[in-house]
């Protein structure tokens, strides 16, 4: 019986109590129920992990360093260029592998056309390793 009556012993009345036990063996049928049936999630997360570093590592590569002065002239590793010797010299370090990288440093009143001359003629030789040197001082 899911109710059962009982007497006090002060004769105040009866007292109903639910017994609890049949709910909670149906609630723990359904709980092993939904278990048995849910399906295992066999969900994979595809990653790269990384590889054991070589036991020699590369060495780095070369630096090159690119200035523009105020007068717009050109100089690699400090000799001045004209602007065709800068595209073959562009051209031969884009083909070396790996590329040297190219440190581009120009003086506060540098021309920018000269700079932007310089980052042009490194596009077109396909030089992809080239950063902007210096800008530290002319932030504020």
């Amino acid at each position: 019986m899911a109710m059962q009556f009982r007497n006090d012993d002060d004769g105040d009345g009866l007292m109903a109590e639910i017994n609890t036990t049949p709910l909670i063996d149906v609630m723990l049928v359904l709980l092993i129920m939904f278990i048995v049936t849910i399906p295992i999630q066999t969900h994979a997360v595809k990653m790269d992990l990384p590889v054991a570093a070589p036991a020699n590592p590369p060495e780095p590569p070369r630096i090159v360093r690119i200035g523009v002065d105020a007068a717009g002239t050109v100089s690699w590793d400090g000799e001045a260029l004209t602007r065709e010797a800068l595209e073959a010299r562009l051209a031969t370090a884009a083909a070396q592998t790996p590329q040297p990288e190219l440190h581009l440093r120009s003086e506060a009143d540098a021309p920018y056309a000269a700079v932007a001359g310089v980052l042009a003629a490194a596009q077109r030789q396909r030089a992809t390793r080239i950063a902007l040197v210096g800008n530290e001082r002319f932030l504020p």
